[in-house]
């Protein structure tokens, strides 16, 4: 799909706070809010927008611990890399997964509300998972940045 410039401003404003009207997006956008919804409307459709979701205050819902973790495994076959996916993607407490070069293979963000709840998850990782080699963790002190907004130039640059 092709973007043009004012669907790449929509996609900025939308990632900013996807609960904005038409209205609201056309006073800043020199688009008709109708002309604004079907724009919204195919970028959906054609994948672009995934998903809308909100952004939540961790510490309000009892998640005030981040950690980083760096997932070494054994062996990289095609079928236990499948199964190890499969059961990141399952587990609501890790919140990002990233299958990435260097030192680890995957690199995990989990949210917990303390270190236990941490232990107990990565304990049931080990076990569920024997390809698991190692995983090493790091825990965040404090957020100076959380997003996943990704930036669209509005320019043809």
């Amino acid at each position: 799909m092709e973007l043009d410039r004012f669907d790449r401003q929509l996609l900025n404003l939308a990632q900013e706070d996807a609960g904005q009207t038409a209205d609201q997006l056309a006073g800043q956008v020199a688009l008709s809010p109708s002309a604004i919804q079907r724009r919204l409307r195919r970028m959906r459709d054609a994948g672009v927008i995934q998903r809308d979701i909100a952004v939540v205050d961790p510490r309000k819902v009892g998640r005030p611990t981040f950690f980083i973790v760096s997932l070494h495994v054994e062996r990289e076959r095609p079928e236990l890399l499948d199964q190890l996916r499969q059961w990141l993607a399952a587990e609501p407490q890790i919140q990002q997964v990233y299958y990435v070069t260097g030192d680890a293979d995957f690199v995990l963000v989990v949210s917990a509300p303390d270190t236990e709840t941490y232990d107990a998850l990565m304990s049931r990782l080990v076990s569920a998972n024997p390809n698991v080699r190692r995983f090493n963790t790091n825990v965040a002190l404090g957020v100076i940045k959380r997003g996943l907004k990704v930036p669209a130039p509005v320019d043809d640059d």
